[in-house]
């Protein structure tokens, strides 16, 4: 359960399931389709990835009791909450619990479609911030002990001079540790280098 185009489908009634796993096929989506909540729990693990289309009152758990089971055990997936029965104290509690989007039945296919892209695109721009930030910190576990620590105290934005000083070395010997970060870290400039940094929990 890894292809991150895949869309799941969570609802008790078979007709819709269908319906919606034809329609989202013909679009380009990879889908899976559940009759209750804890089928898909029995089916999905923490290397999930994907949207959850999920129906609110079905038998057995709810849809809302599903998303709380799925916090609870670190599963994080956008959750698109569809349903007939919904009301706004529903509506809320799903979207303060993390829900994308909060439909009502009847729906068009289009509305669903335009849910489903925007929760793709949110969760790719989320997956491009996660790597962006897990390179960043491997870039920073490259610098030696001295590197870092001269690193800290640019980010406190201590000047070549003072720094010097108060490690007791040459401007010259500051101006190559700083080019060696600059160049370990692939910072443009220094506010690029200080982003970085905070990225890391450098400095202050």
């Amino acid at each position: 359960m890894s292809n991150h185009r895949t869309v799941y489908l969570v609802d008790d009634d078979a007709a819709v399931r269908h319906a919606l796993g034809t329609f989202l096929s013909s679009a380009g989506y990879s889908t899976m389709g559940f009759d209750s909540a804890e089928a898909f729990l029995e089916s999905v693990d923490a290397t999930a990835s994907g949207i959850l289309v999920l129906d609110q009152r079905m038998t057995g758990m709810t849809g809302i009791e599903l998303q709380q089971v799925l916090a609870g055990h670190g599963i994080d997936l956008p959750v698109i909450f569809i349903t007939g029965h919904g009301n706004v104290a529903i509506s809320v509690m799903a979207m303060k619990a993390g829900a994308t989007d909060f439909i009502e039945k009847p729906f068009s296919n289009e509305a669903l479609l335009s849910s489903i892209q925007g929760a793709f695109r949110k969760l790719e721009a989320q997956q491009k911030e996660h790597d962006r930030k897990y390179a960043i910190n491997r870039r920073y576990e490259t610098l030696t002990p001295r590197e870092k620590e001269i690193l800290v105290y640019i980010v406190e934005g201590t000047s070549n001079k003072d720094l010097a000083e108060r490690l007791q070395i040459s401007n010259r010997t500051i101006e190559v540790h700083r080019s060696r970060i600059m160049h370990k870290m692939q910072a443009d400039n220094l506010p690029d280098l200080v982003r970085m940094a905070v990225i890391c929990d450098i400095g202050q």
